[in-house]
Formats: structure tokens, C-alpha cells, sequence
């Protein structure tokens, strides 16, 4: 039976999709996680087109 009182799910800020993208990229590659966030932080023309999937 589904619950009535369920709560929606705020969508992730595009800031903390980034930071979660750096961090586990940084934890694989031992790279900076600061330096990670910055450059993904960039607007890349070359990937303008790609969205995340949601």
C-alpha cells in the first residue's frame, strides 16, 4: 500500500552535482578535489550540448 505522506525529492543544485563529481573523481585519481571542482566549473563549449540525466 503507498504512503499518502510521502515527501517529494528536491532536485540536486548543479554546485552539488559538481562537488559529488570532483569528489569521487578525486578519490579515484588522487587529484585535488578543489581543482576538480574548478574545472569542471568551467563552461566547456566542447560539452555545452550534454545535460545530466535526471
Amino acid at each position: 500500500m503507498p504512503q499518502t505522506n510521502q515527501q517529494k525529492r528536491k532536485a540536486p543544485s548543479q554546485s552539488t552535482l559538481i562537488r559529488a563529481v570532483a569528489s569521487s573523481t578525486a578519490v579515484e585519481t588522487g587529484l585535488n578535489v578543489q581543482a576538480l571542482e574548478q574545472k569542471l566549473q568551467l563552461k566547456s563549449p566542447r560539452f555545452a550540448h550534454i545535460k545530466l540525466a535526471r
